[in-house]
């Protein structure tokens, strides 16, 4: 269930843009019959059904607050921007992406309805602390930061990446001074742009040029940026550019970082947090997790059991 509130069109468009940014940009090679041409955007986004046969485990079911088993739901805020974790399909309107299956799944297991509202990144942390949402999705790395404020259950392992143009002397980047005197494009409210400000100190202690960081709401900006010659770098999630370098020619994935542990983010203190933890690993139990992450691509994110707000990897 999505909203479709001036504020939810607005993000689903910008999705949208997400996808066309790398749908246009694609290789023209292929036959469109198949799925590998580029009249077949659609068939970038695989739409396999992993999810609809999971049941209902009364175990895990039992560890969920009386209240939510009564209403017999669970209220989710999920960030949309670009695949492998959340889009929009070609019709603008269906949900598809590794944080809607495991969203979906773990609703399953519960034996509760996920009703799902599209949100904002920089948004649904601060929406849980208010309790409009029992849980959020949007690709959450954990860090000790967070944890301070947000309670968190793992379910995969990504973390932070490079992307640059084919034209780019950069080939790793294995410290943040090599950004020194570009322009790095990221997402807005993200682990990456506080990453990049909190290092902001290292260029001007090697009397090199500061980097100049640009931060983006929408993933298809932040793609026709580094395209275009405005931005030099990508920074963002090693799963999404991993993906996304493979749909766009003339652009290469650098790196990795960091790695970081991705979870469903709750208000702190959530008693749902056992629940969910137990529905996660319930999925690895039964071959579900595998399929889910099979479907996606990021069978490297696989972690060996869900964790409640485990410390930050460092």
């Amino acid at each position: 269930m999505t909203t479709s509130t001036p504020r939810a069109t607005a993000l689903r468009a910008a999705a949208l843009l997400a996808t066309a940014a790398l749908a246009l940009t694609a290789c023209d090679s292929g036959d469109p019959s198949d799925g590998t041409g580029p009249a077949a955007a659609r068939a970038r986004i695989p739409t396999t059904d992993v999810v609809s046969g999971v049941k209902k485990d009364p175990a895990a079911a039992k560890l969920l607050p009386a209240g939510v088993r009564a209403r017999g739901s669970l209220s989710l805020a999920s960030s949309v921007g670009s695949p492998p974790s959340a889009t929009y399909l070609p019709d603008g309107r269906t949900l598809a992406g590794q944080d809607i299956d495991f969203a979906d799944a773990v609703g399953k297991v519960l034996g509760v309805r996920i009703k799902r509202e599209v949100a904002g990144f920089e948004a649904i942390l601060p929406a849980l602390g208010s309790g409009k949402y029992d849980l959020g999705t949007g690709n959450f790395g954990v860090t000790d930061e967070r944890r301070r404020t947000i309670d968190f259950v793992t379910y995969v392992n990504d973390g932070q990446g490079f992307a640059a143009r084919e034209d780019s002397p950069l080939r790793k980047v294995t410290s943040l001074r090599q950004l020194c005197g570009l322009t790095v494009a990221t997402g807005a409210g993200t682990t990456f742009e506080t990453t990049l400000e909190e290092n902001a100190h290292l260029c001007k202690e090697a009397g090199k040029q500061p980097y100049d960081v640009k931060t983006y709401a929408e993933q298809g900006a932040l793609w026709i940026s580094l395209q275009q010659g405005r931005s030099d770098v990508v920074m963002s999630t090693i799963n999404g550019l991993r993906y996304a370098v493979k749909q766009q020619p003339g652009l290469r994935f650098l790196n990795e970082f960091k790695r970081l542990d991705v979870g469903f983010a709750f208000k702190k203190g959530t008693p749902l947090a056992p629940a969910v933890r137990a529905a996660v690993n319930r999925l690895k139990k039964d071959g579900t997790y595998d399929r889910i992450l099979k479907k996606w691509g990021t069978g490297p994110s696989a972690i060996a059991t869900s964790r409640i707000s485990p410390p930050e990897v460092k």
